[in-house]
């Protein structure tokens, strides 16, 4: 049984651009050694994503480097302005560096400590018992999960931010359709240990993604790094590998926690029914992903929002967005609440002033370009976004 949906925990630390956990600080990913040849057996690109759906481990450590440079350069610096180092985190995901510890044991002990320059920021599974920890504010949330009964799958972790390279890997795969070309480049070296490099290649012009490579570790068949390149770019845009790993299982005491003095802890309760629903959505791994956008696109989304197209150009398109006036508002009503208010107001008309603001026969809004994606902003209150070209979103914007 493949290792992503036999160990739900491994989809999140063995490991876009969607949900992203804010890792703070770290150390480049340009220290890993790439394009290594380190005389390995030839392996068709077939036989390497069996390998992948078929890898099992039984624990792991190691360090996780992640990079971003996904060419929105004023979005980057008005973030690195906010007051306090709230956007610190995220202006590294979009320009910068972060690093990560993880630890892996079976199916229910998990960790993942993201570092940051002034603390840590820990999320730990052992067993049912979930605990989100805060060093900086001396803060944490403990979760009590149900126990899981015999043939059930374990309920998913507290977090699957694709931050590692098992679950970028993951989503990349679950892209692959007929319009995806799938070849290999020979073999890599990361993180000491040799690998295979299996590409994959939207043949769709309207997708800004040029290739996604992952490096597959020869022995234990896992991903060790991914890189994904924008369209006629020689440095890829993100990637998330690796540094050092080792593939003992770790001790027990990774995955105890203990508050330290003076520590504050929430209590909190995960609904009944919010798991069930992530039991049935989230843990089967890639075919019921697809089949739930499948059901999206043919049933319109639901609630203000839909997917139109598939696989590396789907967009999605949600409705009841703010309109400029609804913004202009809600900045002015800020502005008069607190002087904290004031300051998010700023930020908010600043980010509105870093877009451009463009027309056409789908009508008016702004749009934000990076190298990978674009999100356009209608001044009916319409957000459509994709790893597209702006164009193409212009195309699904008139198809009202």
């Amino acid at each position: 049984m493949s290792v992503l949906r036999s160990r739900p925990t491994l989809r999140w630390l063995v490991p876009s651009a969607a949900a992203v956990v804010v890792i703070g600080g770290g150390a480049a990913a340009g220290t890993i050694v790439a394009n290594a040849e380190p005389g390995l057996p030839e392996r068709s690109a077939a036989q390497l994503l069996v390998d992948l759906q078929s890898a099992e481990i039984d624990g792991l450590s190691g360090t996780v480097v992640q990079s971003s440079d996904l060419g929105l350069p004023g979005i980057a610096g008005l973030l690195g302005n906010v007051q306090g180092g709230g956007g610190g985190g995220l202006t590294s995901l979009i320009a910068g560096n972060n690093t990560a510890r993880v630890w892996v044991a079976g199916e229910d002990k998990a960790r993942f400590a993201l570092v940051g320059t002034s603390g840590q920021t820990d999320v730990i599974r052992n067993g049912t018992d979930v605990w989100v920890w805060e060093s900086t504010q001396n803060t944490g949330t403990h979760l009590k999960l149900p126990d899981v009964k015999p043939g059930e799958k374990p309920a998913p972790s507290a977090s699957e931010a694709p931050v590692t390279p098992q679950a970028a890997a993951d989503a990349a795969l679950a892209a692959i359709d007929p319009t995806t070309a799938v070849a290999t480049t020979g073999a890599a070296q990361v993180a000491g240990r040799d690998a295979y490099e299996l590409v994959l290649s939207p043949k769709d012009t309207a997708s800004l993604v040029g290739q996604v490579r992952l490096a597959v570790d020869a022995e234990e068949h896992i991903p060790l790094r991914v890189d994904v390149y924008a369209k006629n770019t020689t440095k890829p845009a993100f990637r998330v590998a690796f540094e050092q790993i080792s593939f003992d299982v770790p001790a027990d005491e990774q995955f105890t926690f203990n508050p330290p003095p003076g520590a504050e802890i929430e209590e909190a309760k995960v609904p009944a029914d919010a798991l069930d629903k992530r039991h049935q959505a989230g843990a089967e791994g890639k075919e019921e992903a697809k089949k739930a956008l499948e059901e999206a696109r043919k049933s319109g989304g639901g609630d203000g929002f839909k997917v139109v197209g598939q696989g590396w150009t789907s967009i999605m398109v949600a409705e009841g967005a703010p309109t400029k006036g609804d913004l202009s508002k809600l900045t002015g009503e800020a502005k008069a609440e607190s002087p904290e208010g004031a300051d998010a107001a700023k930020l908010a008309e600043d980010f509105l002033g870093t877009l451009q603001p463009v027309s056409g026969d789908w009508g008016s809004g702004r749009v934000l370009s990076g190298s990978l994606f674009t999100v356009l902003l209608t001044d009916d209150g319409r957000v459509l976004a994709g790893l597209v070209t702006p164009e193409a979103l212009y195309q699904a914007a008139a198809k009202k």
